[in-house]
Order: structure tokens, then sequence, then C-alpha cells
């Protein structure tokens, strides 16, 4: 890795393509998808990503995943499936984590060396459909969260419990962090003092349910069966391959790869299993309808709504990492600043959250991961086996033997999930689609070796 500064000097200079395709630029802005980071503009260390990826591992949405499985699997089962589905979700995002540090470029921006300059555009959309979905989410949770803590406190009748008004408060702050960027947010409110509060958070619930809850009977209560332990394991993974096509849009601000690695793994791992499991625990104990109003009234009584208070603002990060990111992707179809695209998106997201119940939010989560999980098969394989950490001369339009193993890895898993759904189809796509991607590559490069 000693040359590495002399490659991305290089790759700068051949490979700075805009959304056309072309070698022009105009003037970039600090977060320009397709500008690589200068490696001396990147403060994140291990402690940054760590903070990071405890929090976005933190939330109401953690929680109510955690509410999801626990009738199918009960507490133990659905602690396997989260303890097993998050760790190999950890080490795929840690991976790609790894792709911004090396390249110093954004997460869509990347995909360009795998994909082509053309073929990284289709990713590019879908991921800004994605994430605006997730933004929207995020602000819905928040608001039902926010009104009946303002309802529990307050009464019925007062602003307090008005879902307009909190998701108009909640979709203005995410937009603001959004709009200001992650450098500031990370190292300003997270590594100082965020952490700190979340891990409060976290430890008040954890101790609120071993003195009100008996753990060892929920432990020995088996699930109704519902859920088999592949498609909890399917849900779960879904949650760290969410974050998949956009984590180099921060890991791009770090210079060492083992840090970024590191920090994400350790933070993305404890703080989901940590808060999913305590979901389905406080679902089992205090919530059996699964109800996510009764989850939340359930946590609500612990601490006197405190830590759910601190959780719930917590939430408002992961709505502007969405936001940001989904900025970020739109850069590379438009000749806009980032910073003006995440203000539309923002405020898009906001009138989704006005407009749209929380529903489907299982299936939503599958189809993330039939998508973006074959798709990083081929950029994992890509980056690690093929290119092995080394930047490419140059950037085709479309590199059509990566596309074609990213739509069969798509297909294997529509097709495992309906045919054979106790097999879990994440895994197996993802592993079929960058092992096609390395034998198409394998053959390709053999055929022009003998021409």
């Amino acid at each position: 890795m000693g040359c590495k500064a002399a490659q991305l000097a290089r790759f700068t200079g051949l490979a700075h393509f805009n959304s056309f395709g072309d070698t022009t630029m105009t003037t970039p802005s600090h977060f320009s998808p397709d500008h690589p980071v200068p490696t001396h503009q990147r403060p994140f260390g291990g402690r940054d990503l760590f903070s990071l990826w405890f929090s976005l591992g933190i939330g109401l949405m953690v929680l109510q995943v955690g509410a999801m499985l626990a009738p199918g699997l009960g507490l133990a089962g659905a602690v396997l499936a989260i303890a097993l589905g998050t760790g190999v979700g950890v080490l795929l995002l840690g991976a790609a984590g790894v792709i911004g540090s090396d390249t110093g470029l954004s997460a869509m921006a990347t995909l360009r060396l795998g994909l082509g300059s053309h073929g990284a555009r289709l990713p590019a959309l879908l991921n800004l459909l994605q994430l605006v979905g997730w933004g929207a989410f995020e602000i819905i949770v928040m608001r039902d969260a926010a009104s009946l803590l303002g309802a529990r406190t307050f009464g019925e009748g007062s602003l307090w419990n008005s879902p307009m008004f909190w998701t108009l408060c909640f979709g203005g702050l995410a937009t603001l962090l959004a709009v200001s960027g992650p450098l500031a947010f990370v190292r300003k409110v997270l590594r100082k003092w965020g952490i700190w509060v979340l891990l409060g958070a976290c430890m008040w619930l954890t101790w609120n349910l071993l003195a009100k809850a008996d753990l060892g009977a929920l432990w020995n209560r088996a699930g109704d069966g519902s859920m088999s332990l592949a498609v909890g394991f399917d849900i779960v993974i879904a949650m760290p391959l969410s974050w998949l096509p956009l984590i180099a849009d921060y890991s791009r601000f770090a210079r060492n790869g083992k840090h970024v690695f590191g920090g994400t793994v350790l933070g993305y791992f404890i703080g989901n299993t940590w808060l999913m499991s305590l979901g389905v625990a406080y679902t089992l104990a205090f919530a059996p309808s699964g109800e996510a109003n009764a989850l939340l009234l359930a946590l609500a009584g612990a601490g006197m709504g405190i830590p759910l208070l601190l959780i719930l603002l917590d939430e408002s990060e992961k709505a502007f990492a969405d936001i940001h990111s989904a900025a970020v992707s739109t850069g590379l179809l438009v000749r806009v600043k980032v910073e003006h695209l995440a203000l539309a998106i923002g405020v898009l997201c906001t009138l989704i959250a006005l407009l749209a119940p929380l529903a489907q939010y299982e299936n939503f989560l599958l189809l993330i991961g039939s998508v973006f999980a074959p798709l990083f098969g081929v950029v994992l394989v890509d980056h690690y086996v093929i290119r092995r950490r080394r930047l490419p001369a140059q950037v085709d339009g479309w590199h059509w033997q990566a596309l074609l193993a990213w739509a069969v890895g798509v297909a294997a898993y529509h097709i495992i999930a309906a045919q054979a759904p106790e097999l879990g189809a994440t895994l197996p796509a993802l592993l079929l689609a960058g092992g096609l991607h390395l034998l198409l590559s394998f053959s390709r490069g053999r055929e022009t070796a003998q021409a």
C-alpha cells in the first residue's frame, strides 16, 4: 500500500468523471462524490468510526426489528439470528468501508471502478430511491415515538401530541444536519458526548429489563414457529447491508483502512446486537402483542421515558445519514452541489413522512437485501480479489460482466426466497454474484491475453 498516494493522484487525473462521463468538472465542493478527498483532509480515526457506527447501530427502528423477530423465534432464537446476521453483515460493511479509505471516493463513485462510469448510474438511482425511503421511515418512527411521549406527558390534545408538528421538527433537524455534512457532526457531537449519552440509554434500558423481567423464563420459552431462523437472519443482515451503499461516504474521510474496518465492525456489532436484543426482550416481556405502539409504551415506562427520549434524539442522525448520502448519490447523476441536493431531498423525505404510513417494513428490508447484497458481492470481489485494492488505469463506460453477475445475483435472491426460504437468500446471492463476476473476469482476462 506504499504507492497508494501515487495511485490516487494518477487515478484522479485519469478518471475524474462527471455525471455525463467526460473528464471536465466544475469546481467541486468538499463532499463532491467523484472528487477524491485528499489524504491531509481526512480527520477520521478508529474512535470516530466506532462512535459513528455504534450510533448508527442504535435506534428505534432497530428496536422494532427486534419486535418483529420476537413472536416467531422467541428470545433464544432471535438473539442467535441477531448475532449471526449482524456478525456477517458488519464484516461485509467493514470491508466496503475500507474501499472508501482506499480511494477517497464516495460509495457510488467507487462503483464506477467495477461497473463502469455508465454502469454505476443504475445503482446510484436505486440507492437514491432506497435512501429517500429510509429517510422518510426514520422521520416517521421519530414522529410516532415523540407523539406517544407527548401524549403520555401532556395529554392527547396538546401540540406535543401532533404528528404533523413532530414530522416537521424532525424533518427540519435531519435536513439541517445533512446540509452541514458529516465531519463536524461526528467529531464535535458524537465523539465528544453523543457516544456516552447512547451508552447510558442502553445501560438504563438493560437495567430496567433485568429488574422487571424474568429473563430465564423468557429464554426457555420457544417462539411460535411463524418465522424460521433463516428468514430472521435475512431480516437482521438487511440492517447492516442497508448501509453498504453509503458507508464510503463517511470512510472516505479516514486515512487508515485498519481503523475503518475495526471501528465499523466493533461499533455497529455492539450497538445493533445490544439494542435489537433489547427490542426482542422488551416485546416478549412487556408488549407480547408485538405492536409498535405497545413496544414504545413499554420503553416509555423505563426511567420516566428518558432512555427512549435519548434514543429518539439519536434517531435524527440516521435520517441525516440517509439524506446526506442520497444527495451524494444524486450528485453523480446531476450537476448540483451536494449541499443543495441535501436540502431538496430533506424536504422530499419530510413530505413523504407526512403522507405515508409505516407499513410493509419487513418487505422493504428484504427488498434492499435483494438488490444490494449481490451488488456488493461483485464490488468486494472486484476490489479485493481482481484488482487487489489497486486503482484501475481507466474506467470504461460499461463493465458488462459485472452487471451480468449482479443481475444473476438479484434473480437468485428472489428465486431462493420464493422456493427455499428456509435456506436464506442473502448470503447465497452475494456469494453467487461475486463468484460469477470473478469467473467472468478471469475468462475475459484469459481471452484478452490469448488475443
